[in-house]
């Protein structure tokens, strides 16, 4: 008998495959009456959208790759619970299970490694994402000055817990150095980028307040819809400096042309709370880490189309640090 493929070496839609019998079991847990399900993303999570008997929408999420352990996710879905509550920002709600739980544990046959799946209202309207308009990235820093004075009032339940984000990599495992093929003068660069942005970590994290962030606000993980925005996927979400936050959303917006989606969003964090006080130095180094997390995390993923990047974006990734290195500034539109 010929062994199965490992699930790593399956394509996109052989892996949504894998993954569709625990995410309907998954589904049935959280007292879903499934009439279909569809995969809407399948990347560094995997997304199905649930329509049931009764005509309403539900998103459950597999956590295919995620990093978050089950007090993660308990902070993850309480946090979302209260932001629907007790803000005016739009987020999805989440589900519970029928036993009261915040998530389901489940092992797809063929992964060889059990995933938490969660659920959640579905959001209407198209993602925001890439090209910034001045409306939403104002609309987004309004929302992230809310979350922020939000976080820093809200008390985690006893049994939840977020990872603190004190390193350039979120605490990940760091595979780019030992990458198949790196050349010697790249991995002089990323070398000296992890020194640099480490550094700035150190000199912006000591002794400062931490809160909950999403740490992942960007136009793809943003609805835009009638006029208003919605935030949704908080599977990253951790304790960390709010400056942290806009830098994050910063690197999305550091193409041509989006000079004027990069001061709104600024402009509307500011009609909420103060900006928060960082040296520019400092924050260039937050904006210019979240592209040596992001290479980092294409090489240590399973998802098929992701894996096919990673050689190419770090190639990419070396390009865009020297020109950092070079200028003091960090680019998105700067090519390998």
């Amino acid at each position: 008998m010929t062994p199965p493929t490992p699930y790593d070496d399956l394509d996109e839609e052989e892996q949504v495959e894998v993954l569709r019998p625990a995410a309907l079991g998954a589904a049935h847990a959280f007292g879903l009456d499934v009439a279909r399900m569809e995969p809407v993303l399948h990347a560094y999570n995997t997304t199905f959208a649930v329509d049931t008997v009764g005509g309403e929408r539900f998103a459950l999420r597999v956590g295919t790759n995620s990093k978050s352990t089950p007090a993660n996710v308990r902070a993850q879905q309480a946090w979302q619970e209260a932001i629907a509550t007790t803000t005016d920002v739009v987020v999805p709600r989440p589900l519970r299970t029928t036993d009261g739980g915040w998530f389901v544990t489940a092992e797809p046959t063929g992964l060889a490694r059990p995933v938490l799946v969660t659920a959640a209202s579905w959001l209407e309207g198209d993602d925001a994402g890439d090209e910034a308009s001045a409306d939403w990235a104002r609309a987004l820093g309004r929302a992230t000055a809310t979350l922020h004075r939000q976080s820093a009032a809200w008390s985690m339940p006893e049994d939840a817990d977020l990872p603190r984000f004190e390193d350039p990599l979120f605490g990940d495992r760091e595979v780019l150095l030992g990458a198949p093929g790196l050349a010697d003068t790249d991995r002089v660069v990323l070398v000296e980028a992890l020194r640099r942005t480490r550094e700035a970590f150190e000199r912006l994290s000591s002794g400062a307040e931490v809160v909950p962030l999403h740490a992942d606000l960007h136009g793809g993980n943003l609805k835009w819809h009638e006029g208003r925005l919605a935030v949704f996927d908080f599977d990253d979400a951790g304790l960390g400096i709010p400056v942290l936050d806009l830098a994050i959303t910063t690197f999305y917006l550091r193409r041509g042309g989006a000079e004027a989606a990069e001061a709104a969003l600024r402009e509307g964090y500011a009609e909420v709370a103060p900006l928060p006080d960082a040296d520019p130095g400092d924050v260039e180094a937050l904006v210019a880490a979240r592209q040596l997390l992001l290479a980092n995390s294409l090489l240590d993923s399973s998802t098929a189309s992701l894996r096919a990047m990673a050689d190419d974006y770090r190639r990419t990734t070396v390009a865009r640090l020297r020109h950092w290195f070079d200028t003091g500034t960090f680019r998105l539109d700067v090519e390998g």
